[in-house]
């Protein structure tokens, strides 16, 4: 009975070692077959399919940034209403374009997609028209360095918007960040380069490690655009504002000796200054990149498919990932490292809300003032105050992930924004009793979007009948370029291909 039993034991035995030893081979055969080039990718080839014929899982996965249906406490992938969810940014943002339209926003996929519709870039009629310059696509598609490579990048960033329009149709993708030979990841948006040379550090230097962030720092930053450079005056040149260092001070210090603003808030009549997305400068100043974690450990982690081990190009929020994200160095349960991550965005939330509060306030109040009379010289110092601490808020608010990557200098800027707007409202309040008001002065009501745009005087209806008027008539044209070109690519290539 016991030899019975032994001999089945060894049966099962061996039959498992031979599915393992099956199993490891056909894996070893898959992997063996990775990297077979398909296609020779071009050095300004734009088009994420043609680098997936030869990097298929790669590929495959990036197509999932076309999802949209993630939503967390702070983000995702879903398209969300930010103006809707919190009207006080109107006012905030009174004379800029953000008080238009701000939606949460999409995957690498729609890049493209959600500037044509976005309200900020208006509804031009034609080249040389609308609103916005050029440069306000430059981190929208791998279309732009192979601009930059053919016609310079001065003159890229040259003219309107509009004038760019038929050339930018592909969305964020594998030529932003490889190179088409080795496929080493690389630099392909001068602006990081400059930077850091005006920082006196040499980027050939990073590290691979460096690079799977630096690669974000291109788009995922501060920026300005400096019309002043010599040599390219009246180009609005994308610039990095580092030469002085990251932080929120010494940023703003470049800022301020530089005598530049973003636009004049319509309200306060404020120089202000628009944070845009300072997400790696923010992301430096957190435990995780202290701990020599990239960007890419968490937003595009390994993956295994068939015995293969790739970079997952499915760029999302590691809460929409949390095994292969997070779970990799934690070991903790994902409900618990979900409900870690909420807690700091909330009370990181609570501080911001009461700043954009006090902001809002001081904006009106500041408007009161000059209704009443005041002097540029008696709003001096306030207006710099107003411009500081908004500064400071909307740095922290912009830094898309902030609460997470780096909640202890998130309180410290948003702690150091309200002593700012607290010091603005009691200078206001001394010159508004100076100038006979000893009130308080009502907030009116802007508890909707709506409502809030109206009261800065936006005229929305216009605003999106010229967007709808562009989407029927001048975008249908670009779109029919596009076809065009490609379609003459197409033959050109069959062409040299039978010579």
């Amino acid at each position: 009975m016991k030899n019975k039993v032994l001999f089945i034991v060894t049966i099962v035995v061996v039959f498992l070692l031979g599915l393992l030893a099956s199993s490891i081979i056909n894996r070893k055969s898959e992997a063996k077959y990775k990297y077979v080039p398909q296609v020779d990718i071009g050095e300004n080839e734009v088009k994420n399919e043609v680098w997936g014929e030869n990097y298929p899982k790669e590929y495959q996965s990036w197509l999932q940034t076309s999802e949209s249906s993630f939503a967390s406490y702070q983000g995702g992938s879903a398209m969300r209403d930010m103006l809707e969810e919190d009207p006080r940014l109107v006012v905030l943002w009174a004379g800029y374009g953000f008080a238009k339209d701000y939606n949460q926003g999409r995957g690498h996929y729609y890049a493209v997609e959600d500037i044509h519709n976005s309200l900020r870039t208006g509804g031009p009629k034609g080249p040389g028209d609308g609103p916005m310059p050029a440069t306000c696509w430059t981190c929208k598609s791998p279309d732009v360095p192979r601009l930059m490579d053919e016609n310079g990048i001065a003159e890229f960033y040259s003219g309107k918007w509009a004038d760019k329009g038929p050339e930018v149709t592909n969305p964020i993708g594998c030529a932003d960040c490889h190179d088409p030979k080795s496929m080493k990841l690389h630099i392909t948006r001068p602006a990081l380069v400059e930077a850091f040379d005006a920082m006196g550090r040499d980027i050939n230097k990073a590290t691979h490690q460096e690079m799977r962030s630096l690669v974000c720092a291109q788009c995922h930053v501060e920026y300005y655009f400096n019309k002043d450079l010599p040599g390219k005056e009246g180009i609005p040149y994308l610039v990095f504002p580092w030469k002085d260092g990251m932080s929120v001070e010494e940023m703003e210090g470049y800022y301020d000796d530089l005598g530049f603003s973003d636009w004049t808030h319509k309200i306060s009549r404020a120089p202000m200054l628009k944070a845009q997305h300072p997400g790696y400068e923010t992301y430096l100043t957190g435990v995780h990149a202290d701990r020599g974690v990239s960007c890419a450990d968490c937003h595009m982690p390994y993956k295994s498919e068939g015995g293969q081990k790739f970079t997952d190009h499915h760029l999302q929020s590691p809460l929409n990932n949390i095994a292969n994200s997070c779970q990799v160095c934690h070991r903790q349960e994902a409900a618990k490292l979900m409900e870690n991550v909420y807690e700091r965005q909330r009370k990181t939330t609570e501080n911001r809300l009461k700043l954009e509060d006090l902001l809002v306030r001081t904006h009106i109040e500041a408007g009161k003032a000059w209704e009443l009379g005041a002097t540029e010289e008696q709003m001096k110092e306030i207006l710099i105050d107003i411009r500081h601490a908004q500064w400071r808020w909307d740095y922290a608010a912009a830094a898309h992930g902030a609460s997470f990557h780096s909640p202890v200098e998130t309180a410290r800027v948003i702690g150091g924004g309200m002593n700012i707007a607290q010091e603005a409202r009691i200078k206001l309040a001394r010159l508004l009793a100076d100038l006979g008001h000893n009130e308080p002065v009502p907030v009116p009501d802007i508890t909707t979007k709506r409502k809030a745009q109206e009261f800065i005087g936006l005229d929305m209806e216009q605003l999106t009948q010229e967007k709808e008027e562009f989407k029927k008539t001048l975008l249908p044209k670009w779109l029919k370029e596009v076809q065009a070109r490609e379609i003459h690519a197409d033959e050109e290539e069959v062409s040299m291909n039978k010579k």
